[in-house]
């Protein structure tokens, strides 16, 4: 299946740039939220870009490490290729968009689930249950948005 794309051959109208400084906006908190606490997690913790040990326990530090690190070879270069693929007008941008886009929907379901599935485990100070639940919704509608503006621009 060929895919050419309606936003490469024409102008890029408002939803290209929102979709296009989202992810910029997301790339920048990633780098710095999850890179950096590959790099030192005590300085990200103190950030308030992470949790602490009391909150999630050693297993949760040691998943939030591996998504940090996962995020850090693979989400963030895939968004950052995505945009500047898509900035280019090319295909290969849109298809790497789309993918950070499914990742986008992905991780913040698998956060949500696990903050409230079990809240012994995981016990977050309680300003957090208020504002994971929106931001971690926000993103998830930013990846569906995306893949939806993704697809409705595009035809085969």
């Amino acid at each position: 299946m060929r895919i050419t794309h309606s936003i490469m051959e024409n102008k890029k109208g408002f939803g290209f740039w929102v979709l296009i400084i989202v992810s910029i906006v997301l790339v920048v908190f990633l780098i710095i939220g999850q890179t950096l606490s590959l790099i030192d997690y005590d300085l990200a913790l103190s950030l308030g870009l992470q949790e602490s040990e009391k909150e999630i326990g050693k297993v949760g530090i040691a998943f939030a490490k591996g998504f940090a690190f996962g995020d850090t070879i693979f989400y963030v270069p895939l968004l950052v290729f995505g945009i500047l693929g898509l900035l280019k007008g090319k295909k290969w941008g849109t298809v790497l968009m789309l993918g950070a886009l499914g990742i986008s929907i992905y991780w913040p379901i698998v956060h949500l689930y696990a903050i409230y599935i079990d809240t012994e485990a995981i016990t977050l100070d309680p300003e957090k249950y208020i504002s994971f639940p929106i931001v971690l919704s926000l993103i998830t509608i930013y990846g569906l948005w995306g893949i939806y503006y993704l697809y409705k621009n595009s035809r085969d």
